[in-house]
């Protein structure tokens, strides 16, 4: 069942479909004119529910506990197929002072660090990052291996170009 409040707004141009959208941070569901009271009761909640599952899957995780599993299941898929050693104790956490960099990684404890400034980016991006630090676990430098177990991920070329573009943004901003 939904637990977020919406709007429903009628449409008499919608005859059989209904959407649902943001519009100023409030979720906003159009549904046909036509529809009766019984009608919206049975559809409308598992709309919304869908709509705010999927807004979920497409934002990068909130809380460090969240980044952690997920930097795990990138090493799981990426990394940890083709190590020779045990798996590393790996935490991570969001950081406010990495005005430079997008993440860093302390080999020796398996903490990882991302900017704050990753959270309002699409999660493939944050996704990447977060690859980049855990595949310092296996390789330390910038080597030959350590992009191969990167690239890897299909997503690493658009969002090493996203990245680009945001510092070249940043730096020529008037």
């Amino acid at each position: 069942m939904a637990t977020e409040d919406y709007e429903v707004r009628t449409s008499t141009r919608r005859t059989r479909t209904m959407t649902a959208f943001r519009e100023g941070g409030k979720l906003i569901v159009v549904v046909p004119e036509h529809m009766t009271a019984r009608q919206r009761r049975e559809m409308l909640p598992p709309l919304v529910d869908r709509f705010l599952s999927k807004e979920a899957r497409a934002r990068p995780p909130r809380a460090d506990g969240e980044l952690t599993a997920r930097a795990l299941e990138l090493y799981r898929a990426y990394i940890g197929p083709q190590s020779a050693g045990p798996e590393p104790a790996i935490g991570v956490r969001w950081v406010t002072n990495m005005a430079q960099r997008w993440g860093s990684c302390t080999t020796a404890t398996g903490e990882i660090r991302l900017s704050d400034r990753l959270q309002t980016m699409p999660n493939w991006v944050v996704d990447y990052v977060l690859l980049h630090e855990v595949a310092h676990l296996e390789e330390r430098e910038h080597s030959v291996r350590f992009w191969e177990l990167v690239n890897a991920h299909a997503e690493s070329p658009r969002a090493r170009g996203f990245l680009e573009g945001v510092d070249f943004a940043r730096r020529h901003a008037s």
